[in-house]
């Protein structure tokens, strides 16, 4: 059972990292957004094609676009962060009570 609590316990981490990274690029996405970037730069790239799936579909679930702003970044933000809160440390609890 303990080679099980250190599984969970790594997917826990690993789950966290991801997200916290994830949030990262979003930031990265928002800031870029405020200037006019080069649509050819392969950073700009990465991050449009990184975001705008998930941006896309929140988008289009809960029209976050008012007064030329697009706050559905802050509802993504608002999901990983219940993600973070629920899920990890759920795992995190799971491992430790499969020790």
């Amino acid at each position: 059972m303990i080679i099980l609590a250190y599984m969970v316990d790594a997917l826990a981490a690993l789950l966290g990292m991801l997200l916290q990274i994830y949030m990262w690029i979003i930031i990265a996405r928002a800031v870029i957004s405020w200037v006019n970037p080069d649509p050819y730069n392969p950073i700009v790239r990465f991050l449009y094609s990184a975001t705008e799936p998930v941006l896309y579909r929140v988008r289009r679930l809960l029209p976050l676009y008012v007064g030329g702003v697009d706050f559905s970044p802050i509802a993504v933000f608002a999901a990983i962060y219940v993600l973070q809160v629920v899920l990890v440390r759920y795992l995190y609890h799971l491992a430790q009570t499969l020790q």
